[in-house]
């Protein structure tokens, strides 16, 4: 199979210099992977330069063009005809290990699979709270997902993340891409609409790379808005999969087991980072009712709301 790697990248800075070296390390072991498509959105460090240096081919845009979804669809509509698997990095996942790609690319020898996904690992620096989120939501065990895995998984059978996963590209272009102008998660939404048109998400276990962020509890209040945002906006993802309210009890759960045993001191940051996404996750999902104003406000992709009513 013939892969291509899409980058979006913005002043990436030291982690970038990192990612990129360790793209161009796994790319010498890996012949099947045609190229790498970096989509810069015009960044003012040497993100570009970095990019260059290492062989990557750059197409830049305006920043105000960006989009999580379109930006994504629009360099998949690029690529040559004979690529078969397309995989997304951001700037900030690291491959952990050569293997990697191979490993994840190994998920479609099975012809049902469109969407496979590998296990994000904390960075070095990753506080308590947040190698613990990277701990519970990329296990060791891998796992293949279909339409009737919703009844024992919930959402978990449909989720994904752009970090790190790839997509069989005639799939992808099947089923129309991303959703444009989605605030976030679309990921999770083409995962879902790929299930329910009778294929499979595989997790790889074996397929690492290092990405993890150590949020604020206003970051993380504004990241759990958007959520809740999407959440609302795709209502039907929970009603074929089964809503969130099971894994946020058994996430809550297993920090405070996690924390107790490792850092019992940052249990009371984490209850107050909890209080702030539940907050942010209950304000997203009731959004409609907010002036446009908040919503901005308390949103981390601000630029959504831009010439919305």
């Amino acid at each position: 199979m013939r892969a291509a790697i899409i980058v979006p990248t913005y002043n990436g800075g030291t982690v970038w210099k990192a990612c990129a070296g360790a793209i161009r390390q796994a790319c010498t072991v890996m012949p099947q992977v045609s190229g790498v498509q970096v989509v810069d959105s015009s960044s003012i460090d040497d993100t570009v330069i970095v990019a260059r240096a290492s062989g990557f081919a750059v197409q830049m845009i305006d920043p105000r063009d960006f989009d999580h979804a379109g930006t994504r669809n629009r360099a998949c509509d690029a690529l040559d005809e004979s690529t078969d698997i397309v995989i997304f990095l951001t700037q900030d996942a690291i491959l952990a290990g050569s293997d990697s790609l191979t490993a994840l690319i190994r998920a479609f020898d099975d012809p049902n699979v469109a969407v496979a996904y590998g296990r994000q690992l904390p960075h070095a620096d990753a506080n308590p709270i947040a190698a613990h989120a990277r701990s519970f939501n990329y296990r060791e065990r891998s796992y293949v997902s279909d339409r009737n895995s919703g009844h024992a998984m919930g959402l978990k059978a449909v989720f994904t993340s752009n970090s790190f996963a790839a997509y069989r590209l005639s799939v992808f272009k099947d089923l129309s891409g991303f959703p444009e102008k989605s605030i976030l998660s679309e990921d999770m939404y083409f995962a879902a609409k790929a299930v329910m048109a009778g294929h499979k998400v595989a997790y790889v276990a074996d397929a690492t790379v290092m990405h993890s962020h150590n949020y604020t509890p206003l970051e993380e209040f504004r990241r759990y808005f958007d959520i809740g945002v999407f959440h609302h906006d795709e209502a039907w993802i929970a009603k074929e999969f089964g809503g969130a309210g099971g894994e946020g009890k058994r996430f809550l759960i297993s920090e405070f087991r996690y924390l107790l045993a490792r850092a019992p001191a940052w249990i009371p940051r984490a209850c107050v980072h909890n209080f702030f996404k539940i907050l942010g996750y209950k304000l997203g999902k009731s959004y409609t009712k907010l002036p446009l104003r908040l919503r901005s406000g308390f949103s981390m992709h601000r630029k959504y709301w831009d010439n919305r009513q």
